[in-house]
């Protein structure tokens, strides 16, 4: 009598992942060999300590749970020689869930956040429960509309803004696209959609006399001013900051300071030169091995950072991010390549950096300046 088991298999970072074990063995579609097993790319913690975790374990095995009894369907199916018609029908609301509780240790805090936030206005137009054989291009076109016209969830007189709207749908995008790839819908709606268009914004950026200024302005945290002008220094992100250890810190004769550093964001790894500036900021965490950022977390390093540009008197709208632009901008201003200040930001695409050129244009202020007239008194 064939059987559908579901398994676990302890990995790293105190998680399980899920798989399939087949009684008979069956062919796999992808290698055409005998196979037990179907590892089904969701993992679950050993030991959840909070309500998050507690929650993705909920979610993942019960959609864990849906593939073992499909999977049995169709073996059965076979076995009294009737054709596999057995479709996937789940909770679309609880698939967005699964994927955006993945989010929570892959990658950023923030962006975990955003994906959380995505998730919970799906689930304001949606309500709590869309079968996936009654999603259709007609509702991915509706939510999109909603998106464009829907109120924040905070203020009900506050429009989603569209550079916000376009994150959300392109998440939406992406979970129409897996939902597709993982059979969980029939047809592939991804295609039929149309991206928002996000709008252009203004990169804010802070001088090289504004960041002076900021170093010389107390702080109560003080561990968040030398993590943000180390920021401006490197071009680092937040998340590769925190992260960022004294093992991954190098010097040597030919390129100096260096860190060697796999991006959290991208996964790509380099070698990535800092300044003597930015090195010294490192020695004065007083760490000397291990993270050197001891305790930095992203809520307190905002929490911080809004009262300290404040007492600065810099009147710009500053986050943490926009150190990295600060870095970006003022290589540019400096006279840096385009194509090297691309390397240093781990951008895969140089269009990302060209953004940068349009806050520092040096051909229009060069321009700018050419009309010069003698006036009296001026």
């Amino acid at each position: 009598m064939a059987n559908v088991t579901l398994r676990e298999k302890k990995i790293a970072n105190d998680k399980s992942s899920l798989y399939l074990d087949y009684f008979p063995p069956i062919i796999s579609p992808k290698t055409g060999k005998e196979t037990r097993r179907e590892f089904l790319k969701l993992s679950v913690y050993n030991n959840p300590s909070s309500l998050i975790e507690k929650e993705h374990n909920k979610t993942t095995i019960e959609f864990a749970q849906i593939i073992r009894a499909k999977r049995l369907v169709q073996i059965k199916n076979r076995e009294f020689g009737f054709k596999d018609n057995i479709e996937f029908n789940i909770n679309m609301v609880d698939y967005y869930n699964t994927i955006v509780l993945e989010y929570y240790n892959k990658g950023s805090h923030n962006n975990y956040m955003t994906w959380k936030a995505s998730f919970n206005y799906f689930k304001k137009f949606i309500g709590k429960k869309l079968n996936s054989k009654n999603l259709s291009i007609e509702i991915v076109k509706k939510y999109r509309n909603f998106l464009l016209t829907t109120s924040t969830l905070k203020s009900p007189k506050t429009t989603l803004s569209q550079n916000t709207a376009s994150s959300y749908y392109k998440h939406f995008v992406y979970i129409l696209k897996r939902a597709y790839k993982e059979h969980i819908i029939s047809e592939d709606l991804a295609q039929h959609t149309e991206y928002i268009k996000e709008e252009e914004t203004f990169r804010e950026y802070l001088t090289e006399e504004e960041l002076k200024i900021l170093w010389n302005t107390e702080i109560k945290l003080p561990q968040v001013k030398r993590a943000a002008l180390f920021s401006a220094l490197t071009g680092l992100r937040y998340i590769d900051i925190e992260n960022l250890t004294w093992e991954m810190v190098f010097n040597d004769n030919h390129q100096g300071q260096y860190i060697k550093l796999r991006e959290q964001k991208t996964g790509n790894i380099q070698n990535h030169p800092i300044p003597i500036e930015a090195f010294e900021i490192l020695k004065l965490e007083e760490t000397t091995t291990g993270n050197i950022f001891l305790g930095l977390t992203y809520y307190k390093v905002s929490r911080t950072l809004k009262k300290w540009i404040s007492d600065a008197k810099i009147h710009k709208k500053i986050s943490f991010h926009n150190f990295r632009h600060t870095y970006a901008t003022l290589q540019l201003a400096n006279g840096t390549d385009l194509f090297v200040v691309s390397k240093l930001l781990g951008h895969k695409n140089i269009s990302t950096t060209q953004i940068y050129t349009k806050v520092m244009d040096k051909n229009k202020i060069d321009a700018a300046n050419r009309i010069k007239l003698n006036l009296n008194g001026i």
